[in-house]
């Protein structure tokens, strides 16, 4: 009996239909857009009030970036476990759990404010984490079944979708702080309210919806194509090109370095110029939006004129960024406006574009765990520069963060280069 035979027959039927994968590819799409947006209004919560709800829990701004820091950990952990998971069982259930774990520790965050309980606080934005990891890696759920002049272009669909709800998350601050006040709970804690429904909601619609599972059926038809050594789905390569993944990699964690350092003291230079929750909202509403929305055009950018190209544009946008943010005064939302959503373009166009790389560079045996491997190290550059920003804007300034994150995203620049010479020197040999 042949291998396809051994297929269960709903999975046999994928195999032999190309017509039916590319109604998956889409169908894939729009399930993926739907969790995004509830998955984006969880993600917004941490980033606008968690180092507000930890300076007014401790009573000092010098660990203001511990929440990011923590929530971005709990990110690293989660994005290994998620990626494990979703490499043995499929995106449905490894997505769909980390949704939900995410959920629950949004919930404990809401908990840990009504009891003024630093530990719990500490504990449950770890495990909320498991929500912001999750969020990121649903960008490849897109790109299991499409084929590599589409790759950059579904990556995008997912992230702008996900700035539905990343930018009504900020501002809902306002209104879910009022609600929260209104039951009793402290009104900081009123965002993670609504990221708790939003996780769990997002995790809901995976679980239930993602079927068929498109990285199991796009395994299959990869395996099924290398045995009979044709091509016939996507042009898989048996081994994965290791350069291409330290590349991508590269691109990925400084951008994610930078632009979580100046993201996380944001909020708190905004209140020492006396901007308020409302001001917040607004600022980090837009620095989100610029981090997801333009991404139908930075994908379709990326397939056409390059992965490393746009990952140079990142570079440039975020030294942009720092300079802007470094060199204008805190009271003006105009250049703090600017100055952020800057910031989030250049996170969008590295992102991008080193994701595009890692997808180019894997197979699909063992995408999803290396997808997930190098997520835990976006993750821990995230939290190292969240930890880190607290720090040095205390003891220097916000202007010292800024210029520094600045010049910081300039390392991009000799990736570029490394990258084009490994590339000239392949088409010599």
């Amino acid at each position: 009996m042949s291998e396809k035979n051994d297929q269960p027959a709903w999975l046999q039927k994928y195999m032999k239909s190309p017509s039916m994968q590319q109604e998956l590819y889409k169908r894939t799409l729009v399930i993926v857009m739907l969790s995004q947006i509830f998955g984006g209004a969880g993600l917004a919560a941490g980033i606008t009030v968690g180092a507000l709800i930890s300076r007014d829990m401790l009573g000092t701004d010098s660990f203001a970036g511990v929440p990011v820091a923590l929530f971005t950990l709990g990110s690293a952990a989660a994005a290994l476990i998620v990626g494990r998971l979703s490499q043995r069982f499929g995106r449905r259930f490894g997505l769909g759990a980390g949704f939900i774990t995410g959920g629950i520790g949004a919930i404990g965050v809401v908990a840990a404010a009504v009891m003024n309980n630093v530990f719990l606080l500490f504990v449950s934005l770890f495990i909320y984490g498991a929500g912001t990891a999750t969020n990121l890696q649903a960008r490849y759920a897109g790109t299991d079944m499409a084929n590599a002049t589409q790759r950059a272009t579904a990556v995008s669909i997912a992230m702008v979708s996900t700035t539905f709800g990343a930018v009504a998350g900020p501002n809902l601050v306002g209104v879910m702080g009022r609600f929260a006040e209104g039951i009793g709970i402290p009104p900081l804690a009123g965002p993670f309210i609504l990221a708790a429904a939003a996780y769990l909601l997002a995790g809901l619609v995976l679980i239930t919806m993602l079927r068929p599972d498109p990285l199991v059926v796009a395994k299959a038809i990869a395996d099924a194509s290398a045995k009979k050594e044709t091509h016939s789905f996507n042009k898989e390569e048996v081994t994965s090109d290791r350069r291409g993944i330290v590349i991508g990699a590269a691109v990925m964690i400084l951008t994610q370095i930078v632009m979580v350092a100046i993201m996380t003291m944001t909020p708190v230079h905004m209140e020492h110029h006396g901007h308020g929750l409302r001001d917040v909202g607004i600022v980090i509403g837009i620095h989100i939006g610029a981090m997801y929305l333009p991404s139908l055009v930075t994908g379709i950018l990326v397939d056409k004129i390059g992965r490393m190209t746009m990952a140079a544009a990142a570079g440039a946008t975020l030294l942009a960024a720092g300079l802007v943010s470094g060199l204008t005064s805190g009271e003006s939302m105009l250049m703090l406006i600017i100055a952020l959503a800057l910031l989030g373009l250049g996170w969008n166009f590295g992102l991008i574009s080193g994701t595009a790389l890692i997808v180019d560079s894997t197979n699909l045996s063992t995408r999803a765990k290396t997808q997930g491997a190098i997520d835990v190290f976006i993750a821990l550059a995230g939290a190292a520069g969240g930890a880190l920003s607290g720090i040095i804007a205390a003891y220097f300034s916000y202007a010292v963060l800024s210029l520094a994150g600045g010049l910081l995203s300039l390392l991009l620049v000799p990736v570029v280069i490394w990258s084009r010479s490994k590339r000239k020197s392949r088409k010599a040999a």
